[in-house]
């Protein structure tokens, strides 16, 4: 899939947005109360320092472009579920999730449900894999 054809993956956090203290926070409560933490997308995907290697490395080898709202470091980041509800006022979003953009027609990628059963990297970058294959991307 390329940029041409009007698709995106957009991947969203079950987190707002908030700078440096609300990161803290959100780290934090990750590390010190991990079961009653709300987004498994973050646990999986993030350690203390930031993203693990390994996703950051399958998400920029994908053949699909990621869409990320602010710069970074990085090449991608994820959207904070208040960035994607501010952008695309999406009715009945679901967090954490990925959405397929198709021009300006969202479809879901990756359900919460879907999101929150994962429990390592490998299994989400399998279900990124079959979701690719079942969207014909």
């Amino acid at each position: 899939m390329s940029e041409d054809n009007g698709k995106k993956l957009i991947f969203v956090y079950n987190a707002d947005s908030g700078g440096f203290f609300t990161g803290l926070k959100d780290t934090l409560h990750k590390i010190l109360r991990k079961s009653t933490y709300q987004c498994n997308l973050c646990a999986v995907t993030f350690g203390a320092f930031g993203m693990k290697k390994d996703w950051k490395n399958f998400v920029n080898d994908l053949d699909v472009p990621v869409e990320f709202k602010k710069k970074d470091k990085f090449k991608f980041e994820f959207l904070h579920k208040d960035e994607f509800n501010e952008k695309y006022k999406v009715a009945d979003a679901k967090f954490p999730s990925a959405y397929l953009l198709d021009k300006s027609r969202f479809d879901l990628f990756i359900s919460q449900d879907e999101m929150n059963a994962v429990k390592s990297i490998d299994e989400l970058k399998e279900l990124v894999n079959q979701k690719i294959k079942k969207f014909g991307l």
